[in-house]
């Protein structure tokens, strides 16, 4: 779940939008400066952009500043330390969080995606051309105009086909090393053999040449192989989003004095300073301070959690409130984050195994093409006696049963109904996504940040007007989160009383005198309330002071819906029994888990798979992320960490969680569109292989064949939308 400590409204959301222009007025870059990564998971919109440029390029020392929108980030050239850079963006009213830029560097590489978009492009143009010269044979040009087309077809063809089917014949020869055959083998197979054929029919003089169905087999199955690598490369790793967070600097006690140092060169034994609003950049112990903690990145503890010297401390939370002097006890892999990481690794790659259905299919069908297109040379040889005439129908029989529409089965249905659910608001980050989240059978959510909106209301009216402007003026003197939280719940139409004499004590509350009694808000340890927080005036009995939370909208018509549905919801959180019961009660959902660990999350995961099938998980945190991982499907809101958007499937944009039924019911009917692609390619080479085979059909004819099947495929998929 998001850090506890709340996220001031954009302030540049209610302003004039700035233009993104901002940036071109930086100072020219140090040669010494380096370039330091922040996410900045509250920015919205271009004004936000403007905002946290203007804020940064504000200091002296910052040479440039270039926001990324889309990733919620900014990089910054400067020679100052992160801490500095995020003080400044607090101050403008924006949150950041350290990101290690190596690492995010390694996150958002894709240079085979590129690489495969220029091929398809080359393919396309060369494709265009070689067809216009086909036009001009076909319209009657005599023989030496033909035979000249005929040559510059080929020099056209023949260096685009050695360029831009390099996907397929790689991937074939990776397959036929490894002793087994993949959809790539026949691809390449037809490519290859109708190149050649046609560079020989050119040398001989002959007339049939098929240059033009080389490319355009080429060109259509690199477009379904470019739809299907942008839907798998959407979804990046969690387990490297993991590591990005975690703080790529510290501040070690050198001679008693705290310097800036690089966590890589901490050792166990190191005493450290946390500042306040720093996270936690390695496991440790504390050794001197008093603070609170947000925890909820890592166990879903919607409250800050008071810690005092001898208190353990894990790396990835954020100190809130008092400096920490810090004794490192883990550091590198042994650290809790890295824990984390490595259980997330471990179920991606459980899930990864997943195969899709053209795959499945695939290991079935490219045998059969082999063997067929075989049969049908040695028969033509055995009965015509002419080697080159078998060649051409075997060559035709490849191209007519090339599993091109079998190729686009699978991505054309995803990419239909990935844009279907994007105009509703979900974004499908997974190729396989949509094929497992119709499978699911129960779902499971995460509460606080998931469920709820992570703000929560307070009940004022348990306490008397006096009581009411004790507590807000107790509150608005407090930086602690929960006293924002007060202060904002009691709202303004509250009058602060007059207080004096404010002391606040780290890890325990604030205290005060008003009207000579003292006056205190702080943890039920400490004011000896049975549980926190708790207010108490002069001698009388402390008050626990009881919140609800605000459930996210549409939460509850979408456990309805998802019941009507047969499917079963269920709660896991990391929150304290109390909040999670009270959640379960107003959603209607009987079963409900509470004080759950990372770990626990995702070991029931597994268990709730074995018992009633596939699961799909909604969560936000990362707490979560092991569990989104280790789930059949998983969904996670927009407002959600990075590492748990990039664990999950299928990222929510808007506020609202009743998307979810409507992503379930399009998964569903993708999944009957790819069976009916299916059963149109079965059909259409029912019907298309005993033609090729008895000769009917040239290299060509089977090449405009296979393109109306794919056609027809792209169409049926398109019903989607």
């Amino acid at each position: 779940m998001p850090a506890a400590a709340p996220l001031a409204a954009c302030p540049a959301c209610s302003a004039a939008p700035l233009a993104h222009s901002v940036a071109t007025g930086a100072r020219a870059a140090d040669p010494g400066t380096e370039a330091v990564v922040l996410a900045l998971p509250g920015i919205h919109c271009a004004a936000c952009i403007g905002g946290v440029e203007r804020a940064l390029l504000a200091l002296p020392e910052v040479a440039a500043a270039r926001v990324n929108l889309s990733r919620k980030r900014v990089r910054i050239d400067t020679d100052l330390e992160p801490e500095t850079l995020i003080d400044a963006l607090a101050a403008a009213g924006f949150a950041a969080q350290p990101l290690d830029p190596g690492m995010v560097a390694a996150v958002e590489t894709d240079a085979a995606g590129r690489a495969l978009l220029l091929r398809l492009a080359v393919a396309g143009f060369a494709m265009m051309n070689v067809m216009l010269f086909s036009v001009a044979v076909w319209s009657g040009a005599g023989a030496a105009t033909a035979r000249m087309f005929h040559w510059i077809s080929a020099g056209i063809a023949v260096p685009t086909l050695i360029f831009s089917a390099q996907v397929f014949f790689r991937s074939a020869i990776v397959a036929l090393r490894g002793g087994r055959l993949n959809m790539d083998v026949p691809i390449s197979l037809a490519i290859i053999l109708a190149a050649g054929l046609s560079v020989y029919e050119t040398a001989a003089g002959h007339g049939a040449v098929y240059f033009d169905a080389a490319l355009s087999l080429t060109f259509f199955l690199l477009v379904g192989r470019y739809l299907d690598h942008r839907t798998r490369m959407a979804a990046r790793s969690a387990a490297e989003e993991l590591s990005a967070l975690e703080s790529p600097r510290a501040l070690r006690f050198e001679a008693g004095t705290p310097r800036p140092v690089a966590v890589a060169a901490l050792a166990v034994g190191d005493v450290i300073l946390v500042r306040p609003g720093m996270r936690v950049p390695v496991d440790g112990v504390v050794v001197h301070g008093r603070s609170d903690l947000d925890r909820s990145l890592l166990s879903g503890e919607s409250q800050p959690v008071a810690i005092a010297p001898g208190g353990a401390v894990e790396a990835g939370v954020v100190n809130l409130t008092g400096p920490l002097d810090l004794r490192v006890t883990a550091i590198g892999a042994d650290t809790s984050l890295r824990r984390m990481a490595a259980l997330i690794e471990t179920a991606e790659a459980a899930r990864n195994t997943y195969t899709a259905l053209a795959d499945r299919a695939a290991r079935i069908y490219a045998p059969m093409v082999h063997l067929l297109a075989l049969v049908t040379f040695i028969g033509w040889v055995l009965v015509a006696g002419d080697w080159a005439r078998a060649l051409n129908v075997a060559i035709s029989v490849l191209i007519i049963t090339c599993p091109c529409a079998l190729g686009l089965a699978v991505p054309a249905v995803m990419t239909a109904a990935t844009g279907r659910l994007f105009r509703r608001g979900l974004l499908v980050k997974n190729g396989t996504a949509l094929e497992r989240l119709a499978e699911v059978r129960a779902v499971v959510f995460d509460k606080t940040g998931t469920l709820t909106t992570g703000a929560v209301r307070l009940d004022a009216a348990q306490l008397d007007p006096d009581a009411q402007s004790v507590l807000a003026a107790l509150a608005q003197a407090s930086d602690h989160p929960v006293s924002r939280v007060l202060a904002s719940a009691l709202g303004p139409d509250i009058t602060p009383a007059p207080l004096t004499d404010i002391v606040e004590t780290p890890g325990q509350g604030i205290a005060a005198r008003w009207r000579g009694q003292e006056v205190r808000l702080g943890s039920g340890t400490w004011l000896g309330a049975p549980r926190g927080p708790a207010f108490a005036i002069g001698t009388a009995p402390p008050k626990v002071l009881d919140f609800s939370e605000t459930l996210r909208p549409g939460a509850a018509d979408t456990v309805a819906a998802l019941q009507a549905a047969g499917l079963s919801p269920h709660i896991f959180s990391g929150d304290a029994a109390g909040p999670v019961a009270r959640i379960a009660s107003d959603l209607g959902v009987t079963e409900a888990m509470a004080q759950m660990s990372p770990g626990e999350k995702q070991r029931d995961i597994a268990r709730l798979s074995d018992a009633e099938g596939p699961v799909l998980m909604v969560g936000d945190g990362l707490n979560d992320t092991a569990a989104l991982a280790a789930a059949h499907a998983s969904i996670s809101p927009a407002s959600a960490l990075d590492a748990s958007r990039a664990a999950s499937d299928i990222v929510i944009l808007g506020p609202r969680l009743d998307g979810i039924p409507e992503a379930i019911a399009t998964a569903r009917a993708a999944r009957r569109r790819v069976l009916e692609n299916f059963a149109i390619a079965a059909g259409y080479n029912m019907i298309a292989i005993p033609i090729a085979v008895m000769g009917y059909a040239s290299p060509l004819a089977a090449a405009i064949a296979m393109s109306v099947s794919s056609i027809t495929v792209l169409l049926n998929a398109l019903r989607l939308r």
